[in-house]
């Protein structure tokens, strides 16, 4: 883990500006196999030092890829001339920020290091039990990928902390074709946060799962185009959350409100049923840890969760510190970064629509002629809530019964009018954690939710 170098560099702040001064380690570790052959197996690790200096409405910003304490005295005063600069051309002459309290976060996850034998040994098991069980397979792959992000923050006015962000995951993914040929594939992410070790101690606790992704796949053979058209669906928790994530978390950044975004206008407006409600938590979802959990964000604001959606109402955004002030709200710990050389930018954390009382046997029940859409591979949205995602698998429902499976197809629609469609919402949230979100840099995420019933269009062969 990092050395902390740069507490004591505090004393350099200069005064009527809010500075922020960070140094940060990312790790990355991929082990890949694939037909048991050995195609990757790779170890990088980054770091460095920022700092970034608020002076009347401008940011100086500067870093380094050294880690210690005269890269630290560099940054800080490039970064402190950068913001003078950028003051005297531009001239905004906004006032800081409001205040927030003060402290020190210690890190909450020790990051430890593997020794890239561990990695290969444990996914070579894991792929041997799928060679010896299901052989008739066209191709497999097994990918172990474990990243982490240690970060000391020192700020002017806010928290200080130890951040620490190890998360581990397996990716398994099967491949076979239909009797006519068509080529199938299905994967399966297993882990979530915490370091390898800690979540893959026995290749053999990975098999129930791994039978249940054969089961599923040989299910998929059998399967059927979807008829295309305006359709009843109800979208399983998985499908709920990149909803979540996609088609309503990017609206309402901030900095995409003020770049025009459709929350824009609809603030304290109606944007699905009453049965909806959305959050963009920090920490703690449900009583238990999130998935991702974030206590601090590199702005040194300690994280909360932001309510987003409150009975189909838009009521808030998620903000950095600066676009907070200007939407007069309060910051809740979403401006985060990276790597090193990065700036904060307004992120999502763990983002879900809330849990309903309707059990999920009832909704499918409830459907006549529908679809029951489980798995996706692919999504993508824009500023305006206009989404299209993939759908990897899923059922028929008819007579409000689960019938043949689908083979792949894509669902679309506009995420206020849709949402607005929503009249069953199960009891049960599903999460997913394994991916990461591309907005100008990448970053970890969690999304969730429970099962919808709901309308959208869905594509057909």
């Amino acid at each position: 883990m990092l050395e902390d170098f740069i507490s004591g560099k505090k004393s350099l702040f200069a005064s009527g500006v809010h500075t922020e001064l960070r140094a940060q380690e990312n790790r990355q570790r991929r082990v890949s196999l694939v037909q048991g052959n050995l195609t990757a197996n790779v170890r990088t690790e980054t770091s460095g030092v920022c700092a970034r200096v608020y002076k009347n409405g401008v940011y100086g910003f500067s870093s380094t890829a050294q880690c210690n304490a005269a890269a630290a005295e560099s940054v800080l005063n490039a970064a402190t001339e950068n913001a003078a600069f950028m003051d005297r051309h531009i001239n905004k002459g906004k006032a800081l920020f409001p205040p927030l309290s003060s402290g020190t976060l210690p890190p909450k996850k020790n990051i430890c290091d593997t020794q890239q034998k561990a990695y290969v040994d444990f996914i070579k098991e894991v792929d041997a039990y799928i060679v010896s069980k299901y052989p008739k397979l066209s191709s497999r792959s097994v990918i172990m990928s474990e990243d982490s992000m240690d970060k000391i923050l020192c700020t002017s006015d806010g928290f200080d902390g130890h951040i620490t962000s190890p998360r581990s995951y397996i990716y398994i993914f099967m491949n076979t074709e239909t009797d006519a040929g068509v080529p199938l594939e299905l994967f399966k992410p297993v882990g979530g946060f915490g370091n390898f070790l800690e979540n893959f101690d026995d290749p053999k606790k990975l098999y129930a799962q791994i039978d249940a992704l054969y089961e599923r796949l040989m299910k998929k053979r059998e399967g059927v185009y979807a008829e295309a058209g305006y359709k009843t669906v109800v979208l399983g928790g998985v499908l709920a959350g990149m909803l979540a994530h996609e088609a309503v978390g990017h609206t309402v950044e901030a900095d995409l409100v003020l770049g025009g975004s459709v929350a824009g206008p609809n603030l304290n407006k109606r944007v699905g049923s009453e049965l909806v409600s959305l959050v963009d938590f920090a920490h703690t979802a449900f009583g238990k840890q999130a998935p991702l959990p974030v206590w601090l964000d590199d702005e040194g604001t300690p994280a909360e969760d932001a309510v987003i959606i409150k009975d189909g109402i838009l009521t808030g955004y998620m903000n950095s510190r600066e676009s907070a002030a200007h939407f007069n709200m309060k910051p809740l710990g979403n401006a985060r970064a990276w790597s090193f050389s990065d700036e904060p930018l307004i992120r999502m954390r763990n983002t879900a629509v809330l849990p309903g009382k309707d059990k999920l046997e009832d909704i499918i029940a409830s459907v006549d002629d529908g679809y029951y859409l489980l798995d996706t591979n692919n999504g993508q949205a824009d500023t305006t809530g206009e989404f299209m995602f993939g759908v990897c698998f899923g059922y028929e429902i008819k007579n409000g019964k689960l019938a043949r499976p689908i083979l792949d197809t894509t669902i679309s629609g506009v995420a206020f009018d849709m949402l607005k469609t929503v009249d069953m919402v199960s009891d049960t949230v599903t999460w997913s954690s394994s991916g990461f979100c591309g907005k100008k840099q990448p970053m970890p995420v969690g999304l969730g939710g429970p099962a919808l019933r709901c309308k959208v269009m869905i594509g057909g062969r």
